[in-house]
């Protein structure tokens, strides 16, 4: 297996998922500083590639296995949300809780039939046209994996209970905690007999010790901070107790959002290498491609974790009348912010991607690239300079109607993006548009529709809020009214009185 194709199995980077910080104007610098420290493979490739037999074999393997796992059970991840917005008693922990055991059952379930049947052999070896032995370790390292989505689970819906409860700089320390348990145990596992035996383990051993300390430090903030000063059940004034079939309502349609944006990179490599006739122009693309994204991202990828100040700061949403606050943060707050959010980030695309020669020194510096390469990768890198904007209206947008529990309207937009994406994938190249350019502007022609369905739903939802509350004030002005005159047997009595005395 050559190196080039190695990189096409290369680990997935999945999307970062943060917290916002107890101040709302102190959410920036959390964002930057934790962002791209949540969940990074960077050390437990460097893990593998120190293993001198079969390096680059066992790094397809373990990226491979890697991104099924977090593509096929990522969206676990969103029960954060779950846990942000629902949450409000013990007893709706509990059903958070039991529905996270049951995904984690299924999730083991899915890897044990990917490893052993013959399920696991078609989309491994044949649908990635892997060799026989880069499969059979792919299938065994996706056994290894089997447990983690549920680790991963139980820390994520703990971490939506504590930034529910303002508790945002535990959690960043607990994924600051994951990276570096990760990279204590690659160190250590390097000098084990492991490296000999099942050089595999070292990663998946480091990833569950990672996994192992955030969600330990999350659970136990949760019991300290959390467990004891909220009720056994929910109040009527909360809308009571949570149902398990309202968390599933909820969370599917961002788990479905998750999915797609973690099929969107694969299908762009899909199509522009096949729209090159997989030449070395076609290799070239890919691994520009693989440059550019994650420098790409770095400046507005946390915008996407706006959503989450709307349902922890948001006075109208019910739940947040459990959390004591000093600061009232009002709707407009939350606009502002997002808009110097949004502002701060296209500064920094424009700065980064547009001064001469800074993009091509950061992917030297960073990446390892020459300065040929890099002078390559300017154009897709200055596309992503208009990321920022379709990304905070989504973001922004969707965090409002997670407050009102209307994800469902949510669904659709998935299925636009990856509509938009393909027929820019297909349609571009009529016009001259090839390569990396062709992946990077298709992208963000997803996530223009994408954004674009998501104001629509918002639009939508919002009339039919204003509706409703203009039929309840004139509902509420008739039983005034009616209030205000005096009952019929007064009246009556009031007219016979005055009979008498005439």
């Amino acid at each position: 297996m050559s190196f080039t194709e190695a990189k096409w199995l290369g680990v997935l980077r999945p999307d970062k998922k943060t917290a916002v910080t107890p101040s709302i104007w102190g959410w920036v610098p959390c964002q930057v500083k934790i962002g791209d420290l949540g969940e990074t493979p960077t050390a437990l490739n460097r893990g593998i590639a120190a293993v001198k037999e079969d390096a680059v074999e066992m790094l397809a393997s373990y990226g491979l296995a890697y991104s099924l796992m977090k593509f096929f059970t990522g969206p676990m991840s969103d029960f954060k949300n779950v846990g942000l917005v629902f949450v409000n008693s013990k007893r709706d922990r509990t059903k958070a809780v039991l529905c996270m055991v049951v995904a984690g059952a299924i999730a083991a379930v899915f890897h044990t039939l990917i490893a052993y049947s013959d399920l696991g052999y078609y989309i491994i070896n044949k649908l990635h046209h892997v060799d026989e032995s880069v499969g059979s370790k792919t299938r065994r390292a996706f056994l290894y994996l089997a447990a983690f989505p549920f680790m991963d689970a139980m820390a994520w819906t703990h971490a939506g209970i504590l930034l529910k409860h303002k508790y945002s700089f535990l959690v960043g320390c607990a994924s600051i905690s994951d990276v570096i348990a990760q990279v204590v145990f690659v160190a250590i596992l390097l000098h084990s007999h492991l490296e000999c035996r099942e050089p595999l383990l070292i990663p998946i051993l480091s990833l569950y010790m990672g996994a192992l300390v955030r969600c330990t430090t999350l659970c136990l903030g949760y019991y300290k901070n959390i467990h004891d000063i909220i009720p056994d059940r929910s109040g009527p004034e909360l809308g009571g107790d949570a149902t398990i079939r309202k968390m599933l309502s909820f969370w599917w349609p961002l788990a479905l959002i998750l999915a797609t944006q973690r099929i969107s990179r694969p299908i762009v490599n899909l199509f522009v290498s096949r729209d090159l006739g997989g030449s070395s122009a076609a290799t070239e693309a890919v691994a520009i491609l693989t440059a550019t994204y994650p420098v790409g991202h770095m400046p507005y990828g946390w915008l996407t974790e706006i959503r989450a100040v709307y349902p922890a700061f948001d006075k109208n949403n019910p739940s947040n009348k459990l959390v004591s606050t000093s600061n009232t943060v009002t709707a407009a707050h939350i606009k502002k912010f997002t808009f110097v959010c949004m502002a701060l980030s296209l500064t920094l695309c424009f700065v980064m991607f547009w001064t001469p020669n800074v993009s091509e020194k950061i992917l030297i510096d960073i990446i390892g690239v020459d300065f040929a390469f890099a002078e390559l990768c300017v154009v897709p890198l200055r596309i992503f300079s208009f990321f920022p904007v379709p990304v905070t209206v989504r973001a922004h947008l969707t965090g409002w109607l997670m407050t009102l529990k209307k994800t469902f309207v949510l669904a659709p937009s998935s299925v636009l993006r990856i509509i938009v994406l393909i027929t820019s994938l297909v349609v571009l190249p009529y016009l001259g548009v090839h390569g990396a350019t062709l992946g990077v502007g298709s992208l963000l022609a997803g996530f223009v529709g994408e954004s674009t369905m998501v104001a629509i739903a918002a639009c939508y939802v919002y009339r039919k809020q204003k509706k409703k509350m203009e039929n309840e004030s004139a509902t509420e002005g008739e039983d005034s009214a009616m209030t205000d005159m005096p009952p019929t047997e007064e009246v009556t009595d009031i007219v016979e009185m005055r009979e008498e005395n005439e």
